[in-house]
């Protein structure tokens, strides 16, 4: 398994690992981001990770949102080369919950990163 557009095909791998997967088009949602963005938020860290992205992840899963979130990094340009990039921003969140169990599942809602201030014209490519 590989935390990758291409690895998450492997459905089947990550239900037994008992991660689940976004349900809706992951690619298709990165095309309507990059023609018509509509959420953009500045600080790609731990927080937007899991507490931004699961809210938009939860948009995307119930079909109230169909496009994802354009993230500016603007402090550690390293979160996007090193954190996003390599796994075609996508990112394993881990929910403990107060039972002791947790939640695994892939989250796949920041479809473009930018590093403003970097020379970068606009925001980037995915």
């Amino acid at each position: 398994m590989k935390l990758t557009l291409e690895g998450i095909k492997d459905r089947k791998s990550w239900k037994a690992a008992g991660i689940g997967l976004p349900s809706y088009d992951v690619e298709a949602a990165a095309v309507k981001t990059r023609n018509a963005p509509v959420w953009i938020h500045f600080g790609a860290g731990n927080i937007f990770r899991i507490f931004i992205g699961g809210i938009a992840h939860s948009l995307m899963e119930q079909g109230a949102a169909d496009r994802g979130i354009v993230c500016a990094e603007t402090f550690d340009f390293d979160v996007v080369d090193k954190i996003y990039r390599p796994y075609d921003n996508l990112v394993l969140g881990v929910t403990l919950n107060a039972d002791g169990s947790t939640d695994k599942k892939v989250i796949a809602l920041w479809r473009r990163l930018s590093k403003p201030g970097q020379g970068n014209p606009g925001i980037g490519p995915d």
